[in-house]
């Protein structure tokens, strides 16, 4: 069960809309490696997770994911908030308006929509730790891309502290996976499983 704070995160104040900026930033509200699917990911891992801590630890970042989901879409909507019909096409954002109006749609700066193909949830906890330590490193290259396009320091600011969450969660996550491998029986280990690899060579069958 969750509790909402009505309250963002970090404060979204932006003074100047700028569709252009919205278009690029979308990415990160329903884009391969944005917010909506992360919190979808590590909240789906967390059921078969069989450590508490790490149960937990999905748990907290899924929950936190939820809230850089709720930054995105403010963003998005003082971007675009009260454009002219002019500003929209000169903008290029014509292409968006024309399906969603200025409605927050979950999106890829490309132009596609979300898909949860861009996410997994394995069962595994090697293979599902190991994809959050990836989604994490490609994210924070997103907000990196964003940076490198954006100038409007209302924006950049919100945008520095999502980059700087992705960096804490790498930690974190690279901490769990730490904490599983100490865990794992060697015999079930990915690179030592003899179960299924009689030709191993590996110190594993001794045990």
């Amino acid at each position: 069960m969750f509790s909402y704070e009505k309250m963002l995160q970090y404060p979204v104040r932006i003074k100047n809309p700028n569709p252009k900026y919205a278009q690029i930033i979308i990415s990160q509200y329903g884009g391969p490696d944005g917010e909506l699917g992360a919190s979808l990911r590590y909240l789906s891992q967390r059921f078969s997770m069989p450590y508490p801590e790490l149960k937990g630890l999905l748990t907290d970042i899924g929950t936190e994911e939820l809230g850089h989901l709720e930054m995105i879409g403010a963003i998005v909507y003082q971007l675009t908030r009260n454009l002219s019909y002019d500003e929209i096409k000169k903008s290029g954002f014509d292409t968006y308006f024309v399906d969603h109006t200025t409605g927050i749609y979950p999106t890829a700066a490309s132009g596609a929509p979300y898909t949860a193909a861009s996410m997994q949830s394995k069962g595994d906890i090697l293979a599902d730790l190991t994809e959050n330590l990836a989604a994490e490193q490609k994210a924070r290259a997103t907000y990196d891309n964003i940076l490198r396009l954006v100038d409007d320091p209302d924006v950049r600011e919100p945008i520095k502290f999502l980059r700087a969450r992705e960096i804490v969660h790498f930690q974190r996550f690279g901490e769990g996976l730490r904490l599983a491998t100490d865990r794992l029986d060697s015999r079930n280990f990915y690179a030592c499983n003899p179960s299924f690899d009689d030709n191993c060579g590996c110190s594993c069958k001794k045990n």
